[in-house]
C-alpha cells in the first residue's frame, strides 16, 4: 500500500470504527480514545497523542468537525486548518490507530458506542471530577469507569498550545 492510500485508511467512519474497535476488543487489545480539535499540530499535541497511545494497544482520535470548534467560540478565525487538512495530519502519525469525526458539542455518541478501554485527557481536567458541570469533568469519565475502563489524564507541555502559537503572530 503507498504511504498516502496508508494514513488515509486511517480515516474512518463511527461505524469502521465500531467493527475496527469490536475486533481489536476480541484480541484482547486494549483501546485508547481521546479527543480534540488538533487545530495547529504542536510539540504539545505530539507528546500529548504518543504519551496516550503507550496506555494501550491501538489508539482513536476523535476529531472535532469545522462546525464544533466553532460552537467552542475559541475565536472566529477557528479552525485555522479545516478538518480533512487536520484528519490527514493526525493519521499521519505512525501511533495514531484511527481518526473519526464528531460533529456534536462534546464526543459523548461515540464514547458510547465504542467503548474504549482507556480514555484520556489533558492534566486540565480531572479524572476523579464527578460534577458534569465543572469545566474539569471528563466527558464519558462515567460511561468508561462503569463498563470497567480506565480514565486518566497526561500532563501537558509547558508552553505549548494553539492559542499561544496564534498569539505570537499578532
Amino acid at each position: 500500500m503507498k504511504k498516502l492510500a496508508q494514513v488515509q485508511s486511517k480515516i474512518v467512519s463511527l461505524k469502521e470504527a465500531e467493527k475496527l474497535i469490536s475486533q481489536w476488543k476480541k484480541e484482547n487489545q486494549s483501546v485508547v480514545f481521546t479527543n480534540g480539535c488538533f487545530d495547529i499540530l504542536h510539540k504539545g499535541h505530539v507528546t500529548y497523542l504518543a504519551k496516550a497511545a503507550d496506555l494501550g494497544d491501538k489508539l482513536i482520535v476523535a476529531l472535532n468537525t469545522d462546525a464544533s470548534v466553532k460552537a467552542q467560540n475559541k475565536s472566529p478565525e477557528r479552525p485555522i486548518n479545516p478538518e480533512d487538512a487536520r484528519l490527514l495530519v493526525l493519521a499521519s502519525l505512525e501511533f495514531v490507530d484511527l481518526v473519526i469525526l464528531f460533529s456534536d458539542e462534546t464526543p459523548i455518541n461515540e464514547i458510547m458506542l465504542l467503548k474504549p478501554s482507556i480514555l484520556v485527557k489533558g492534566a486540565d481536567y480531572d479524572p476523579n471530577q464527578l460534577d458534569e458541570n465543572n469545566k474539569k469533568y471528563i466527558i464519558g469519565s462515567k460511561e468508561v469507569k462503569k463498563d470497567g475502563g480506565l480514565v486518566t489524564v497526561i500532563d501537558l507541555v509547558d508552553g505549548f498550545s494553539t492559542t499561544s502559537i496564534l498569539n505570537k503572530g499578532k
